[in-house]
């Protein structure tokens, strides 16, 4: 195993990882700069902080080769010190692991190096390193991400395996103890910040947030600044401004004892990273010693953090949203200790280094992972119905290699990277990638963004090349069409997955035709996410696989549905736009309630283009004469959160729904459903049993379905009860299994033997 330096002798996440990997690794031999005071005598420290870099190199190289004949596998862990080794005659017909740790170039950029020349060649370097690694190991699905954009790697290499935290040796321990140690009263609040002193680390903005705290917390709240760096004497300076004295103790370097006390004293810790950070060890550190860490919203802490709760994130640099959530700390909005331990205890180094004599073997054996690879496109990265339906699939696809390219960043991306779903972006020019559906293959579509579109299919052609995939999937409209040529280009087959009726009343006539002829040139399977939109294209004979799979849901904790009727909630989750039929909703509202305490609630935001359409709709509201009646909730992330606020959910589209995936939705939940009789709903809802259709369009019809519920809340209970206990068949582990069928249909026979990874 070649790392950098020995903790607690040289300090850092890498150097921690490293020491403590290595000791659970037992048989495994290391190479580390020195000094290692207390190495065992299986690690060969090289050199130290006063010997030059050129001796250290040369040292650490002979140090490598030495061990080399003993060695089956080279484990790196710095590409600086990596580098030579791994290309030494005698190593390198080992199998080399690399753990991709962080940008080494782009910190040191951060953290104040300038020089162009040293960054190209840290760069030169990792790169180096990286193309001759037959397996790359990160931390954090936002890792793998740098590694996917910035270096070109193949998902295909990369592993994402979460660090282990010593949970024997950092332990909750007793906190009265811990405080009266530190000089802490019993009941102030304490906030702790273990991090190395440098720019990026956030401390400053730690700082503005603390000071603005002044007088909101108990008497003796103190924030502990824990480590050592260049911006030390800076920090002890501020410490002593007028709004600081006293309220901050920066303790420098400590022994781990002492920090384990300031873990165990505190309240909450805080990570309040600017930029390139892989996990946060700190993190885990913490939460052994029952104290949860609040972290910005910087590569892989949200990963370390939403496990134990999505609200400790918070975004970086932003010193108010720091300041409040400290603020509610204070007031007891935290995980429980035990809790906090609890989920520390996941991450277990004995597992971690299971996994790593696996790799080890299969590197050795030479064996594959033959489970179909399978590339999916998409042209966005927001939480619309598609991208969401994606989102829950992929999750449960247990025989598949998958790995997703999105044309923007956006919270797709990232809910990806933290479920583990390999995800890189390949940005598309917003003139391409923004042009609405209704002016898909018009004779005036725009000459740029026909130009983008162009480029963009290359680029993605060249991509797919190099990823070698047997199967690429196309998960919305755009991606068909640019995706469906790149996949042509690079010979790879091709699942366009139908979400969009292709039909005049959803898209312009040219577009129609467009759309029908590319997919009966270029798919070799199409899905369709209903009856209704697979009826919309005639298959060719290229199209060898053409069927229905629905999109899924899993089904929610129960929740208390609302009992009597006055006060009734009708509303309308998904996203503002003209065929969504908000406005039918709102005069059917009207219609049935003129007056009383019934509300109707919209939750959704617009898209594309359609923020007119939704001030339209505040002026409907005014002219119904229903002000304070009405509530748009915008954009809102739990679903589950909303929808148990609903008494019924109405689904009013007024040109055909391709699928409906809030009818689906709504029935997980439990909610009556009022849904047009057209499209997928249709076919979801069994009409009167689970739940109500109406004539679509018809403004009188879902009027008197509305007022048939507002009367009778236990029809609305029946229904809601039938419908939840009718989506079984749409769980997303059902629904994965049918798509998996379809890839295997499409690449019948093993993809040919590569390295295990």
């Amino acid at each position: 195993m070649l790392g950098l330096g020995w903790f607690p002798d040289s300090l850092g996440g890498l150097d921690r990882y490293y020491r403590e990997l290595l000791e659970a690794l037992g048989e495994a031999q290391g190479v580390v700069i020195g000094p290692a005071g207390d190495a065992p005598a299986r690690v060969t420290a090289v050199g130290g902080e006063r010997t030059s870099l050129l001796r250290r190199l040369i040292g650490y190289t002979r140090a490598a080769r030495r061990a080399g004949p003993e060695s089956e596998v080279l484990d790196a862990h710095f590409a600086l010190y990596a580098a030579w080794p791994v290309r030494a005659r005698s190593l390198r017909d080992r199998p080399l692991v690399f753990h991709f740790h962080g940008p080494w170039a782009e910190e040191n950029v951060a953290a104040g190096d300038s020089s162009r020349g040293r960054h190209r060649l840290r760069r030169m370097l990792e790169r180096r390193t990286l193309l001759r690694a037959d397996a790359v190991i990160v931390l954090s699905g936002a890792f793998r991400r740098v590694l996917l954009e910035q270096y070109g790697i193949s998902p295909w290499r990369i592993r994402v395996w979460r660090p282990g935290v010593a949970a024997e040796s950092f332990t909750p321990g007793d906190r009265e103890k811990a405080r009266a140690e530190l000089g802490l009263a019993p009941t102030a609040f304490v906030v702790v910040c273990a991090r190395r002193l440098v720019p990026r680390m956030g401390i400053d903005t730690l700082l503005d947030a603390w000071a603005d705290l002044e007088g909101s917390l108990p008497g003796g709240s103190t924030l502990l600044l824990v480590g050592d760096g260049p911006l030390r004497a800076d920090l002890e300076a501020r410490a002593r401004e007028p709004r600081l004295a006293g309220r901050v103790e920066v303790l420098g370097r400590v022994s781990e004892g002492a920090l384990k006390d300031a873990y165990r004293a505190a309240d909450v810790a805080a990570v309040p990273t600017l930029s390139v950070e892989g996990f946060g060890l700190v993190v885990l550190e913490a939460a052994a010693c029952g104290t949860p860490s609040i972290v910005t919203d910087v590569g892989g802490l949200p990963e370390a953090a939403a496990g134990l709760d999505r609200s400790l994130i918070v975004p970086p640099g932003d010193a108010e949203a720091l300041r409040a959530r400290l603020l509610a700390a204070s007031r007891g909005d935290l995980p429980p200790r035990p809790q906090t331990r609890a989920y520390a205890e996941q991450f277990d180094w004995a597992s971690v280094a299971e996994h790593h004599r696996r790799l080890y073997a299969e590197l050795l054996s030479g064996a594959s992972d033959e489970r179909p690879r399978v590339v999916f496109l998409d042209h966005v990265a927001r939480l619309s119905g598609g991208e969401i339906a994606l989102l829950r699939v992929l999750g449960h696809m247990t025989h598949v290699n998958a790995h997703v390219i999105l044309g923007e960043d956006g919270p797709l991306a990232d809910r990806l990277a933290q479920a583990g779903i390999s995800v890189e972006v390949l940005p598309i020019a917003p003139a391409a990638r923004d042009v609405r559906k209704d002016s898909l293959g018009a004779r005036g579509a725009a000459p740029m963004a026909m130009l983008h579109t162009l480029t963009y299919t290359l680029r993605l052609a060249a991509r797919l090349r190099r990823l070698e995939p047997d199967v690429v999937h196309t998960n919305s409209l755009k991606s068909g069409v640019y995706g469906g040529i790149a996949a042509r280009l690079a010979g790879v087959p091709l699942v366009w997955h139908l979400r969009d009726r292709v039909a005049d009343d959803y898209l312009p006539g040219p577009a129609v035709r467009m759309v029908k002829l590319l997919i009966r040139r270029l798919a070799d399977a199409v899905i369709a996410n209903s009856e209704a939109t697979l009826a919309t294209v005639t298959p060719s004979s290229r199209n060898r696989i053409h069927r229905v799979i629905a999109d899924s849901v899993e089904i929610p904790p129960a929740s208390e549905r609302p009992a009597s009727s006055p006060g009734t909630v009708f509303g309308m989750l998904g996203r503002i736009a003209p065929w969504k039929g908000q406005d039918l909703f709102l005069r059917a509202f009207a219609a049935s309630f003129p007056g009383g305490e019934e509300r109707a609630v919209i939750v959704g935001t617009p898209m594309f283009g359609e923020e007119p359409f939704e001030i339209e709709l505040g002026a409907l509201v005014e002219d119904l004469g229903l002000d304070g009646r009405v509530e748009f909730r915008g954009f809102r992330e739990d679903i589950w959160q909303e929808l148990a606020s609903f008494d019924v959910l109405v689904h009013a589209s007024v040109i055909p729904e391709p699928f409906g995936q809030v009818v689906l939705e709504g029935m997980a939940a439990g909610v009556a459903v009022i849904a047009s009789d057209e499209g997928g709903p249709a076919a979801i809802i069994d009409d009167g049993r689970t739940g109500t259709l109406f004539r679509s369009r018809d403004v009188d019809a879902l009027s008197r379905a509305m007022l048939e519920l507002r009367d009778d809340p236990g029809r609305r209970a029946q229904l809601g009860g039938a419908a939840r206990a009718s989506v079984g068949p749409y769980h997303p582990s059902a629904i994965a299994g049918e798509l998996e069928e379809v890839y295997e249909q499409l690449a019948p026979t093993p993809p040919p033997v590569r390295p295990a990874l």
